[in-house]
């Protein structure tokens, strides 16, 4: 099922915000600290993480295609939220790097 897109300029619709503008102004750094904390879903990423991590940079431009894919795992993507199309496109690199890598090939570019 496809959703309807609101296509919404800058500064437009900000006198429809539900967002309780003073109190987040009101808030001070010990209350966002504690906030934060409290949070089930924030985590703190461990030293560790880094030490593997890899900064994955652009060798080139986009290339644009059409592509058809099944609805259904277009829909997940898409509930995804913005951005779903570069995390396709990251899926696809982890997708490639592992087959690189078992290949043997030796392209040392880390592309996104």
């Amino acid at each position: 099922m496809r959703k309807r897109l609101t296509r919404v300029r800058l500064g437009e619709g900000l006198d429809q915000s539900r967002t309780d503008w003073k109190r987040v102004h009101a808030l001070t750094d010990e209350d966002i600290a504690a906030a934060i904390r409290d949070d089930p879903d924030t985590f703190e990423i461990e030293p560790e993480w880094f030490e593997h991590a890899l900064m994955l940079r652009p060798a080139r431009p986009k290339e644009r295609i059409t592509v058809r894919l099944d609805a259904d795992m277009l829909d997940w993507f898409r509930t995804q939220g913005k951005g779903y199309q570069t995390r396709m496109n990251a899926v696809l690199r982890a997708y490639y790097e592992s087959r690189k890598k078992k290949e043997g090939r030796t392209d040392k570019s880390k592309t996104i």
